[in-house]
């Protein structure tokens, strides 16, 4: 038996045992020995037929007990036991994405969704969002998966690739002889979708990594398999593609597959210029064809004569014409970020409370956090009537008094209404630090009057930031017809906000449109729109749309100490 047959076996155990509620101490020492025999640079049959297996570390005797089960008859019995009580649609649900054996056993509990087709059906009704510290993006985010999953195949999106890119890695670089393991592509380029995932492998023993691989739980078939590269259907409908290539070859692979191919041809044409030539061999002296010996991405754009250009911005959208003035802008970072101005509590749909959210907010090491929970029409988000507003901005003070270096900022999302106007008074919305003003309604109307709805919020001088602009759930629903042109000089003109909305199914504004907002001058404010402590983790994506649209920590609002976010939030022109 292979170690890797030992690996997902215990794996395996660890996951069904949480379903069934078992000890958190057994659980981590399952899957601790998991990786430790992951791990092990010879095979586990040999080390206890040499009876070294007991010198192993992590492996106490109850484990190695399972190991020995499982290399002298090859199952093992408490395995098939649980395989025989857990329904098998438990474990496909588990299998989902974002959703594990834990969350897998509190929905079949809540909700008695033993099967995919039981909890599409729970999460269709809507009482997926009613359960503790879910809410109504989990809910769609699961019936989009399970149609991924049976679909297996299309366009996907980056949080998606990402998140399945993030627990292969961890896997493979536990791995024996692997130096370095990183994604490649669109995923490192963050494009908002992928068709697949690509992953490179720094590997002196690549055919070990490629079996690994080709074994792994999540693969379902294996699509292609060459000498250094095996390509896999994944249970989750994305095609993986493993590339190992020696330690020597790594940094310049990993560049010339991360490119756009319009970056690229820009690349060679520029090193054929400088009497060199570039392709997927490596970067020459045409003289010879002599190898010029590449330690860094940035040796290869140093090289070339131009400033190092970030995988976000390999599109070939005139990024390589401003590298060679070494006029690049400085690109924001995550770690710039001091606040999220959009998210929303138990109040209204959120899935944790205003405490439990701002906790979360200081653990990322933000210094202020805007509660902003929907307004009164949005009935099916228990939207917040005046008098409950007024209700939670006195909690919000009464926590405030409590805490001197983080402020919760009181806010709103008031609904931009079908027919025109904005949910909430004027005498109501003063009294907000942050008013976001977003369409919630009305999403099939002509151009000139969803337009006309938006420049009225726009006018308002209480509004400060237009929420997710365009309205588009990708891969779900279009954005609605608005004149994104128009609303971006109006912004301009009254000194408003616009933002990028970091949830992976929305990312509007998106790239293009980030670029455009960039041109006009208007602020950006990159907030995650949570609905639950999770999904605060999302600002990245958000982050890396404004590095695809150019944007510099000096462009996006919420990367100011909060004095100077007060000040522009309440003494612009509005």
């Amino acid at each position: 038996m292979h170690n890797m047959e030992i690996t997902w076996s215990l794996y395996e155990l660890a996951d069904l045992l949480e379903i069934r509620g078992g000890d958190f101490f057994k659980l981590r020492a399952y899957r601790n020995a998991a990786r430790t025999v992951a791990g092990l640079p010879e095979p586990v049959e040999m080390l206890y037929r040499e009876k070294r297996l007991t010198a192993v570390p992590g492996i106490g005797k109850n484990i190695q007990a399972k190991i020995v089960e499982l290399l002298t008859t090859g199952k093992l019995e408490k395995l098939e036991k649980l395989r025989r009580e857990i329904p098998r649609g438990l474990l496909e649900i588990m299998a989902l994405p974002g959703v594990g054996a834990k969350r897998a056993r509190f929905l079949y509990e809540q909700l008695g969704a033993s099967s995919l087709d039981e909890l599409q059906q729970a999460a269709r009704d809507h009482r997926v969002r009613t359960l503790p510290g879910l809410g109504a993006k989990t809910e769609l985010e699961l019936i989009r998966n399970i149609d991924i999953l049976r679909k297996r195949g299309g366009i996907f999106l980056l949080g998606l690739a990402r998140q399945l890119a993030a627990e292969l890695l961890e896997f493979i670089k536990i791995l024996p002889g692997v130096g370095r393991a990183e994604v490649t592509g669109s995923v490192r380029r963050w494009r908002e979708t992928v068709r697949d995932l690509n992953i490179l492998v720094s590997s002196g023993d690549p055919g070990q990594v490629l079996e690994a691989m080709a074994a792994h739980p999540r693969a379902r078939e294996i699509i292609q398999r060459q000498q250094d590269i095996v390509k896999v259907m994944t249970w989750w409908g994305i095609p993986v593609e493993i590339a190992a290539v020696s330690p020597e070859r790594f940094t310049f692979t990993w560049f010339w597959h991360t490119g756009s191919k319009k970056h690229l041809e820009e690349l060679q044409e520029l090193a054929q210029a400088r009497g060199m030539e570039l392709g997927s061999e490596g970067l020459f002296k045409d003289s010879g064809r002599m190898e010029i010996n590449i330690k860094s991405e940035e040796d290869i754009y140093t090289l070339l004569g131009l400033q190092y250009v970030p995988p976000e911005m390999r599109e070939g959208r005139g990024e390589v014409a401003l590298a060679s003035r070494h006029e690049l802008p400085e690109l924001l970072d995550t770690g710039m970020i001091k606040g999220d101005l959009h998210v929303h509590s138990n109040w209204s749909d959120g899935g944790g409370s205003i405490e439990e959210l701002a906790a979360r907010a200081r653990e990322k090491g933000y210094s202020y956090l805007a509660i902003t929970d929907h307004s009164q029409s949005l009935k099916i988000a228990r939207g917040l009537t005046p008098e409950r507003l007024r209700e939670q901005y006195d909690l919000i003070d009464r926590i405030n008094e409590k805490n001197k270096d983080f402020t919760i900022l009181k806010g709103i999302e008031v609904d931009i209404l079908a027919q025109g106007g904005l949910d909430l008074q004027d005498e109501v919305l003063e009294t907000a630090d942050v008013v976001v003003a977003s369409v919630h309604s009305g999403f099939k109307q002509d151009a000139e009057t969803i337009t006309s709805r938006i420049l009225q919020a726009v006018e308002n001088r209480h509004v400060d930031i237009i929420g997710h602009l365009t309205g588009r759930m990708i891969g779900q629903r279009e954005g609605y017809a608005v004149d994104v042109q128009r609303v971006l000089e109006a912004a301009a003109r009254h000194g408003k906000i616009m933002e990028i909305n970091s949830s992976p199914d929305r990312l509007d504004l998106n790239d293009e449109n980030v670029s455009l907002a960039r041109e006009y001058g208007v602020s950006i404010a990159i907030n995650t729109d949570a609905h639950d402590l999770k999904r605060m983790d999302e600002l990245e994506y958000g982050v890396a749309t404004a590095r695809r649209g150019w944007l510099g920590p000096g462009d996006v609002v919420n990367t100011l100490d909060l004095p100077d976010l007060l000040e522009i939030l309440r003494n612009k022109y509005k």
